[in-house]
């Protein structure tokens, strides 16, 4: 994306019933520079908690991010947003927003397919972007909200305060040397590297459970940059018991955040095939169960229809 304006977003968001809301008070709004107590950059917003965020984007411009914690994509992007926005000071507020737990803001903002980013400015929404994308884009994009929200007089900074005297900021823990090589790759978009680092990662350790979630993710992360959506979707209509363009669909919708339609089209897949044939279609299955979580409702769901049409 080269240039954002709040008109791109007229009728595709409609924030209206989170405006005038109750909301009980939040760490995360408590306001900008000169506010009593100092606020964190990042912040979990939420369905009651919203309407304190959408008066908080009158002074500093607001970057909502909407994600999922079966979302692969939204693993890889969200850090790179938390990373440039804790960069900028103050300069902007990262309010996160958890789909599945807070189902209005999903609502309101129409989010179809996640990860999907959008930018507040004094209560207005600002595309941002949609899918994961390079870091270097992610900078250019908060530059130019940026600069929009100086042209709406919105250039206020957070409060966020300093540590107490003595006291340092807790220091994350190292990465792994595997998984920081990993992650690097995914960074530079070079999703082959990445597959290679966690593969030797497992190598290593077969029970590291980070960098399984980490190798099926940037798998499937490098199977759907290869696709055409619009393509795949013919492909797979033209030919329902293709396994491969079925495979390429189900990719597709589960890298969207269509969770339920993958699993459905595979369950469907399987089903239709002669029992010699299954095998491949049960081995992806299982690799997108383990994307989205052994607890998820819906992998349940899929895992019970998987059961009964085994036996």
């Amino acid at each position: 994306m080269t240039d954002i304006s709040p008109a791109a977003l007229r009728g595709a968001v409609d924030l209206s019933s989170l405006r005038n809301r109750p909301t009980a008070p939040a760490a995360a709004a408590q306001g900008p520079a000169g506010a009593a107590g100092a606020v964190d950059i990042v912040v979990d917003a939420t369905d009651e908690s919203f309407g304190q965020i959408l008066e908080l984007s009158r002074t500093v411009p607001v970057v909502v991010d909407l994600w999922a914690e079966w979302c692969g994509p939204c693993k890889q992007l969200s850090p790179i947003i938390e990373k440039v926005a804790r960069e900028l000071g103050g300069k902007v507020l990262l309010a996160k927003v958890d789909v599945d737990a807070n189902p209005q803001l999903a609502q309101g903002f129409r989010a179809q397919s996640i990860p999907m980013v959008v930018a507040l400015i004094a209560g207005q929404p600002v595309p941002m972007f949609t899918g994961a994308v390079p870091e270097q884009q992610v900078r250019d994009v908060f530059a130019q909200l940026l600069q929009l929200a100086a042209q709406n007089g919105v250039t206020g900074t957070l409060n966020i305060g300093e540590a107490p005297e003595g006291q340092e900021a807790p220091e994350e823990p190292p990465m792994p040397p595997l998984h920081a090589e990993a992650f690097a790759a995914i960074e530079t978009g070079d999703y082959a590297a990445a597959i290679v680092a966690y593969e030797k990662a497992l190598a290593e350790n077969p029970r590291d459970e980070d960098a399984i979630a980490g190798l099926g993710q940037v798998r499937l992360l490098d199977r759907v940059q290869k696709l055409d959506l619009q393509d795949a979707r013919a492909a797979a209509a033209a030919a329902p018991r293709d396994v491969q363009a079925q495979f390429d669909v189900a990719d597709l919708d589960l890298a969207g955040g269509h969770v339920d339609d993958a699993f459905g089209r595979l369950l469907d897949l399987f089903a239709q095939l002669p029992s010699d044939e299954r095998t491949p279609v049960r081995e992806r299955m299982i690799e997108l169960f383990g994307l989205i979580g052994a607890a998820d409702p819906r992998v349940i769901a899929a895992r019970n229809r998987l059961s009964s049409l085994l036996f």
